[in-house]
């Protein structure tokens, strides 16, 4: 891979080969491909890290879909807002989790499409529509 230098860059591409062993209903194996850079790590770690990197990002994008936009400066309240967000979702992981599991034995399964968390969402708006008592729609004389 070149850059913008024209500099040649080394990249590794790291095979980590996971076998199924019926999980998630599927059998043989599963090939992780990733593209690392100065890591000498073993495959089974690096799937590992970014397998919590992955689970990371996806929380904070989730957070994102429900923390307000804003530009104010005031870091107090930027961070009640994160505080909220990460509170939302943590409350609809807590309803997937007793309301949407899979009864069967071995490992807990949730079934999340049952459950999305936009849908959660449109929920908690609407019952805060109710009780702050927000109307939508606006009258008209002429």
């Amino acid at each position: 891979m070149k850059n913008a230098q024209k500099k040649e860059v080394r990249l590794d591409v790291i095979i980590d080969v996971k076998y199924l062993k019926g999980k998630r209903g599927k059998c043989g194996c599963e090939n992780l491909g990733f593209v690392v850079y100065g890591v000498n790590w073993s495959p089974r770690k690096i799937s590992t890290v970014y397998r919590r990197r992955f689970a990371i990002e996806s929380s904070y994008r989730m957070r994102n879909t429900v923390k307000p936009k804003t530009s104010t400066r005031d870091v107090t309240l930027r961070y009640f807002f994160t505080l909220i967000s990460f509170l939302l979702r943590n409350a609809w992981l807590c309803l997937q989790k007793k309301h949407f599991t899979i009864v069967k034995p071995g490992p807990l399964t949730i079934d999340e499409d049952k459950f999305r968390f936009a849908r959660f969402i449109l929920f908690v708006e609407e019952w805060l529509r109710r009780k702050l008592r927000i109307q939508l729609v606006v009258q008209c004389l002429r």
